[in-house]
């Protein structure tokens, strides 16, 4: 009998594997593809919590201090934290170690297996299966509704990308959301996402980055892309026996699209309460995670301003208020995030000072 049954092996997934296994669970990860780091659809980009909570191989990352803020106009500003940092990495090669310590603990990770209900033999079922989770449709379970449609391109011979994170807000090539160009591993990534039905314009994006950014000696090697959730956590995200983790459960920030963070502690957090149910006779996964996820309480209405898709020219001119970028450094660093005290201290003195 299979204690864990997990649908999924990124991030989410073997998080909740390894936790799991290392409790003693018998843990089976199940994943269509040959193996966990093949045709990755994320940017890979962790915050500088989640680099906190996974220790990362040392020659998969690139640490990337501070954010430039480009204006429609490609004008730009330069946002820092002092200590905070960004961390690029070489994906693949870390949801491979990912599954190499998940397996060291003694879970069954069985790639190029794709996963039906009626396979079903675990106690506890995980549904760590993307946006479009068939765990969720198959239980019953609350669905994602609201998307971004994000695509990237990888580049090599970037000649000198200064480090730090760049994002570009231009609501007619990027509505609802940003592009991006991450000095990464080895490569350089250059994507944008659209909030859907609308559709990301690579090419003219590129084109557009190339008149800041010398992409003139650089080549292709690759794409990726996909669909990103951003409507907030899913209702329900569990029943007794069986729950979603990270994208599946829609944990990914409305507002920054960010969800590598979250991913990994839903992950944890699922693998503890199926632990706790199945050795200890601990709450049923619907009660044991019932308030374990965000809420994202003041990032929905904030997706939500977004989607409303600001002119360019207004956009331009906020770039160049304190205030702006006061609220820019607050959603950007998260340890401070918009609703802490730190972030406050410095919001005050923006609201009160004379306009720029």
């Amino acid at each position: 009998m299979i204690d864990a049954e997990i649908v999924g092996a990124s991030f989410a997934g073997l998080a909740c594997a390894r936790t799991c296994a290392a409790r003693g669970l018998s843990t089976v990860v199940w994943e269509r593809k040959p193996d966990p780091g093949h045709a990755v659809r994320t940017t890979g980009l962790l915050v500088k919590e989640a680099a906190d909570d996974e220790d990362v191989p040392l020659g998969a990352i690139r640490r990337i201090h501070g954010v430039r803020l480009y204006g429609p106009s490609l004008r730009w500003v330069d946002l820092d934290a002092p200590g905070y940092y960004f961390m690029a990495t070489d994906t693949p090669a870390l949801l491979r170690s990912m599954a190499e310590r998940a397996a060291a603990h003694g879970a069954d990770i069985r790639c190029g297996r794709a996963f039906a209900a009626s396979m079903r033999t675990g106690r506890a079922l995980v549904g760590a299966d993307g946006p479009r989770s068939r765990v969720a449709r198959d239980a019953g379970l609350g669905r994602n509704r609201l998307f971004l449609a994000g695509i990237e391109a990888e580049f090599e011979g970037v000649n000198d990308v200064p480090g730090r994170l760049h994002v570009f807000l231009d609501s007619r090539l990027a509505p609802g959301y940003i592009g991006w160009v991450v000095p990464g591993v080895g490569i350089t990534q250059v994507g944008l996402a659209a909030r859907t039905p609308a559709r990301p314009d690579l090419e003219r994006f590129i084109e557009r980055v190339s008149t800041v950014i010398d992409l003139s000696s650089a080549h292709r090697i690759g794409m990726r892309g996909g669909l990103i959730p951003v409507g907030g956590a899913v209702r329900p995200f569990a029943i007794a026996d069986t729950v979603l983790v990270g994208d599946a459960a829609g944990l990914v920030s409305p507002l920054t699209a960010g969800g590598i963070h979250t991913a990994l502690r839903s992950g944890r957090a699922a693998g503890i309460a199926i632990a706790s149910h199945l050795l200890d006779g601990g709450p049923t996964l619907d009660k044991a995670l019932r308030t374990a996820y965000p809420s994202f309480a003041w990032k929905r209405p904030m997706r939500a301003a977004m989607d409303l898709r600001p002119p360019n020219a207004l956009i331009d001119l906020a770039l160049g208020s304190r205030r702006f970028r006061s609220i820019a450094k607050a959603v950007f660093f998260h340890h401070r995030g918009l609703l802490s005290a730190e972030a406050w201290r410095e919001l005050a003195p923006a609201a009160i000072a004379p306009r720029d």
